[in-house]
């Protein structure tokens, strides 16, 4: 597929750590949304 560099994963997670500071209740849409990619990234590798 794609390959993500580890200076991109910092500066996302980072960039979803402050918006997670500022605006706590969108956690869990954070959550739901990061579920639902690794699940579909799972199964596009499985085929």
């Amino acid at each position: 597929m794609f390959q993500v560099s580890g200076l991109l994963w910092g500066i996302i997670t980072l960039i979803f750590g402050i918006v997670v500071m500022i605006f706590p209740r969108i956690l869990n849409y954070l959550i739901g949304i990061y579920l639902i990619i690794i699940g579909i990234w799972a199964i596009i590798q499985a085929l």
